[in-house]
């Protein structure tokens, strides 16, 4: 049997074009502080809910410091081998901690773990996505006030239309402003 997540029955892991293919790793290591938060938020109420012990809870909690830490430090990186993120870090747990680290997934699928990283790294990001769509409206309007009189082909369902002034994209960005 394989040491795979996924192994059940499986003898071999597969091909390296297969592993490739299975990993998220690429995407996974810009979530690596969201998954050690939200893994870390879950074991502390795992502890307040009595699921896990208090010494469990925080010998998990600092465990996950540790390993966040770790990677912050350039100490550990991601690991193909461990095919995602969340493996990556149980792993690092694992051999901070001991075998208490299993009990971090408990009441909390890989679906979980999926979706609340992708949405703490969203939320994350969005004020600096925000204010980077204000420059680049900011930087628009001074370009069309600096060429207001530049003839542009406008656009109707994108087709060609009548032709435009630079200029009005002015108008209409000091109208919405």
């Amino acid at each position: 049997m394989t040491d795979k997540l996924w192994g059940g029955r499986f003898t071999e892991t597969g091909s390296d074009r297969v592993q490739a293919y299975r990993t998220s790793i690429a995407a996974g290591q810009y979530m690596i502080a969201e998954d050690i938060q939200a893994s870390i938020t879950h074991a502390q109420m795992l502890g307040q809910q009595a699921i896990l012990t208090p010494a469990e809870s925080a010998k998990i909690v600092t465990g996950l410091q540790a390993v966040r830490a770790d990677f912050e430090s350039g100490a550990a990186t991601l690991q193909v081998a461990q095919e995602d993120v969340h493996m990556n870090v149980e792993v690092l747990l694992n051999e901070k901690i001991g075998s208490v680290a299993g009990k971090l997934h408990t009441a909390r699928s890989r679906n979980d773990q999926v979706a609340t990283d992708f949405h703490l790294w969203v939320a994350n990001r969005l004020p600096h996505i925000i204010e980077a769509i204000k420059q680049f409206q900011k930087t628009l309007l001074q370009v069309a006030t600096d060429n207001q009189a530049t003839l542009m082909p406008g656009y109707t369902h994108l087709q060609h239309a009548q032709p435009v002034t630079f200029g009005s994209l002015c108008w209409d960005a000091k109208a919405r402003c």
